[in-house]
């Protein structure tokens, strides 16, 4: 190693020890193991010593943990030169089996941090009970979820998702699934029958062929019928239909970038008439970027059209639209979301936000 690369690679170490060395609040020790603890046994809890180093007197303002499951405790009273102070710190391992490690920064009255501690340890892992590993009650049944949600669907590559079945009750029970919003992409799959007591998933998958022409939103909804009679909750699948990045020219790929996110049209009279608020849509890629498809939501409307072609290098601009005479009064919150053929980002997704006044 030469001289050079030396020092670049010591000076973040000596920078990063001295860090340390000039906290005037110096724990001992400054980290504290749990070791092995059990969830079912609820919090632990350890206090820290630290001692002010330097020559002036100190005031702890607070402590910041990166969860609230490690709550600390201290005294605001002024800690002098040589004088001691203690910090409480209680973690509670509820719901978080495994190794954890968890530092906390202790700053004073002027903001500026004056000392580090640690706690770690490993959490045993309690047994679940039925509800919890299942929390939808659906009818005599429970789920471990009544909503899937599959983030993108990939043209000519299938998705999968299950749902967790459990029957509680001391009897077998039939189990239909029957659709009540059909994509005619999705299909599921589930025992026929489920034992008293017995557990089981429902499994289910999207299927966008390769060369679809559906872009956007993929919704499906199915009812559990039970026993022949239908449960109080369904079962809620949904997805974005994008092209399949694996099937794009990397080198020379479209990008897609917008230069609003949230367009706010503020106070609007009902009778003014139709509104706009213009956006625009830039290819910043090295191929051609074709706009997929436009949706809107919450009574708002959009002039980009879905086929629009953009050419590398190339912006357009398009409007956001409110018609005040067709909101309720009060507070409009849509949502307008442009599919593009962008490999690597092909959602974007503006905020509309405006106040309707008679």
């Amino acid at each position: 190693m030469t001289t050079k690369r030396c020092i670049a690679f010591l000076i973040p170490i000596f920078c990063t020890l001295q860090a340390h060395a000039q906290q005037p609040l110096r724990f001992d020790p400054a980290e504290w193991d749990f070791g092995r603890i059990r969830e079912a046994d609820g919090p632990v809890t350890h206090t820290f010593t630290g001692t002010n180093v330097s020559d002036s007197p100190v005031v702890i303002l607070h402590v910041y943990s990166s969860c609230g499951c490690t709550v600390p405790e201290f005294s605001r009273k002024p800690i002098l030169p040589h004088e001691q102070a203690e910090i409480r710190v209680t973690y509670d391992p509820a719901n978080r089996p495994g190794v954890f490690s968890k530092e906390l920064a202790v700053f004073d009255s002027e903001r500026n941090k004056i000392g580090t501690i640690r706690i770690r340890g490993t959490v045993e892992e309690r047994e679940k009970t039925l509800a919890e590993r299942y929390p939808v009650e659906a009818g005599p049944l429970r789920l471990t979820q009544n909503l899937c949600t599959f983030a993108y669907l990939y043209h000519g590559r299938p998705a999968e998702a299950t749902v967790g079945v459990a029957n509680p009750t001391g009897r077998a029970v039939r189990l239909e699934l029957v659709p009540d919003r059909c994509s005619g992409f999705l299909t599921a799959e589930q025992p026929r029958t489920l034992a008293a007591g017995a557990c089981a998933e429902i499994v289910l998958r999207y299927d966008l062929p390769e060369r679809s022409t559906h872009y956007g939103t993929v919704e499906d909804v199915l009812t559990l019928r039970i026993d022949g009679r239908d449960a109080p909750v369904r079962l809620m699948a949904h997805g974005i239909a994008v092209d399949n990045p694996e099937l794009s020219n990397e080198i020379y790929a479209p990008k897609a970038e917008i230069d609003k996110y949230m367009l706010k049209f503020g106070v609007l009279k009902r009778g003014a008439g139709l509104q706009k608020r213009a956006f625009r849509l830039t290819n910043t890629g090295l191929g051609a970027l074709t706009v997929k498809a436009v949706e809107t939501e919450g009574g708002v409307g959009c002039t980009l059209r879905t086929g629009r072609r953009i050419e590398a290098g190339k912006s357009v601009t398009a409007y956001a639209t409110v018609d005040p005479s067709e909101q309720e009064h009060g507070l409009v919150s849509g949502r307008i979301t442009v599919i593009t053929d962008d490999p690597a980002r092909p959602m974007r997704r503006l905020r509309i936000t405006a106040v309707v006044e008679e």
